[in-house]
This record gives structure tokens, sequence and C-alpha cells, in this order.
């Protein structure tokens, strides 16, 4: 098992933002690959996103990525939702968001969040970086899904093709095996399938460190908010090696599912329960507001930040708190740090819940 819940301190922090400070300057000054990727033909081109938000480079992939970007859960993720779901994506593009998330697990079997982006990427499928996933741990497993990816996103290849939730040693041992899904991810790029290759978690950190030390991906999807330092911290090992792999740095589950936001009420406890997040009970709202959470998150080495969204009013405050983001200062970061502290275990519901359910 990862390092023990660790409860950190504000001088530590303090002393740890200035090397968060340096890595975020180190990863905006990273000369991007004009190569990567080019057999595919131009990267995808959202004409509107250099003037709505800032970029970063998308680790040395030559993509400059928008540093909001939308995920696919929250309205994405719920069945028979297109009426709401692909406006969403719409609206997100039309904003100057270049980034779109998915899975072939969310929306459950049927997977709804993929056919609600495959709406949209059958018409504008040029203007969007398209990051899928695979949970499947075997080649077998992970070439039926990237199959069905390809149909229900309506294209004929992904930009980012990821090992999705990779949270412990024996997930990294069997993507890796003879017959692992570390197969079809290689054959797949090799194919032409898929552009880039990445790796994603929000578990325990150790894991994923393993992972990018047997291969040279070009992209981490990692939990990082507010709460992070208090219990198994992504940000003390995993974030540095990210950075200095030059690695495509997407940040995840920056509100919590709304859990550190102080505007958020805590569903009945019986619901709770029933639920993914029912391994750390929530019993009172969050600490914070969406900008100290996006901008906590948005201020260490990361290229860009996924969100949900359940609207299109919440997409269009994410993108509006993206335009105009600049980086905290090392006190309002400690301040923020220490004040979702209370709230670190409800915050970090992804770090205690049934690894079945990822």
């Amino acid at each position: 098992m990862a390092n023990p819940p660790n409860a950190g301190n504000r001088r530590s922090f303090l002393k740890k933002s200035g090397a968060l400070a340096a890595g975020l300057l180190a990863q905006a000054a990273m000369p991007a690959d004009a190569q990567a990727g080019k057999e595919f033909g131009a990267l995808p081109d959202n004409p509107r996103t250099l003037t709505a938000m800032p970029t970063r480079n998308l680790g040395k992939t030559g993509y400059k990525v928008g540093i909001f970007s939308l995920g696919g859960q929250a309205a994405l993720e719920k069945p028979n939702n297109f009426d709401v779901a692909v406006p969403i994506i719409e609206r997100a593009l039309d904003l100057g968001v270049n980034y779109m998330d998915t899975s072939s697990i969310y929306g459950g079997p049927d997977r709804w969040s993929e056919q609600y982006y495959g709406q949209v990427m059958k018409r504008r499928r040029n203007e969007a970086f398209v990051a899928t996933k695979t949970k499947e741990r075997t080649r077998e497993g992970s070439l039926r899904m990237i199959e069905k990816s390809l149909k229900l996103l309506n294209t004929d290849h992904v930009d980012l093709w990821q090992l999705h939730d990779v949270g412990l040693p024996e997930d990294v041992d069997a993507i890796f095996a003879k017959g692992g899904a570390m197969e079809a991810l290689i054959e797949m790029q090799e194919q032409k399938v898929v552009r880039f290759l990445g790796v994603t978690g929000h578990y325990r950190p150790d894991a994923l460190i393993d992972a990018i030390n047997r291969h040279p991906f070009d992209t981490i999807l990692l939990a990082l908010n507010a709460a992070d330092s208090h219990i198994y911290s992504f940000s003390d090992a995993l974030l540095p090696l990210a950075v200095e792999k030059q690695m495509g740095i997407i940040g995840m589950k920056v509100p919590a599912r709304g859990r550190l936001l102080s505007n958020w009420t805590p569903p009945p406890l019986d619901a709770q329960r029933h639920s993914w997040e029912g391994s750390a009970i929530a019993t009172r709202p969050g600490v914070i507001n969406m900008r100290e959470a996006m901008y906590f998150t948005l201020t260490h080495p990361v290229s860009t930040v996924i969100i949900g969204c359940d609207s299109v009013a919440q997409l269009e405050e994410n993108v509006h708190l993206a335009a105009n983001f600049t980086p905290l200062s090392a006190s309002q970061m400690a301040s923020i740090n220490e004040l979702a502290e209370p709230v670190a275990k409800q915050s970090l519901f992804f770090r205690f819940t049934d690894r079945s359910k990822g």
C-alpha cells in the first residue's frame, strides 16, 4: 500500500509551493515536439481557443491545450440525456474548449458519454483533441473497447488513448504482462488508430509512478485538488516525476464532485452509502468556491484541468474562470490547502472507494 495519510502543515506546504511554482514555469516554457503524432496529419485546431483562455503545452505532443477542458462525466454520462449533453459539448467548442475527455465506461454499458460526443464529432471532429480510455487490462479486451469507441465517437482515430484508473500494483502488472492492455495501446498507436498514449488514476500514487517509469507515456491524468496533500498525496512525488518526464499533465477531481465547494449540500446519508462516494460519507458542505478550487489546481504544473458540467451555464462559468486565471501566491495556496483539511476525506473520496467501481 502507498504511504499512509499525512496531515501536512502550512510551513511544509509553503516550502513545496516554491517548487510547484518552479515546475509551473518549467512546464509553460517546455518546448513542444512539433513532430509528435505528425503521421496523423495536423493536430486538431479550435480557432477560438487562443483568444478564449490561456493555453499550455500538452507535454511534448506539440498540442497547445486550453487550461479548461471538458470532462466526460456529470451531464455527459447520464442516460438518454442528449438534449442536455450535446448542447454542452457544442457550446464548449464555441467557447474555445479544445480538449474533450471521455471513457469507455462513462455512462455504463451503453457508453452514453461517448455517444454524446459522437453526435458532435461527426460534424466538428477537427476542432477537438479527443481523449478516451480503456479500463480493460488485457490486449483483447482493450482492442474491443477501442473498436467500439471509434464507432460511438464517429471518428477513425482518437488523439489520446489512456489506461483508465490505474490504482494498484496488480493493475500495472496486468497491463504490462504478456497479453496485457499495453500491447493493445502500442499496436493501435503503430497502426495510427491512436495518436498518443496516456495513463490515468485517482486512487493511490505508487502504481502510477510505477507505470510511468515502465513506459514513456505522453500524458497522465491525475486527481489533484485542494485537499490532495492531506491524504495519499499525488503532488508529493507523482506530480514532480511527471514534470521531470515532460508529460502532458491533466488535472481532475478539481471540485471533487462538488464536495470541496461551500455551496454544495451533502445528499442524504442513505443515498451516499449506495453511491460511488459511499466510502467517504460527507456530513457537511465544503469550504471553498469554484474559483479557488480551479485556480488551486491550475497553479500547479498541469497542462489543463478537466471538469464535468451539468449545464451550459456551469460550463460558461468555468470557461470564464479559466479566461481570467492568474496563478495564486504561495500564501494563498497554503491558506486554501489548510481550509480543505477538515473536509479532506470527503473531498478525496476516490482514494477510499471500492476499487471495482472506479
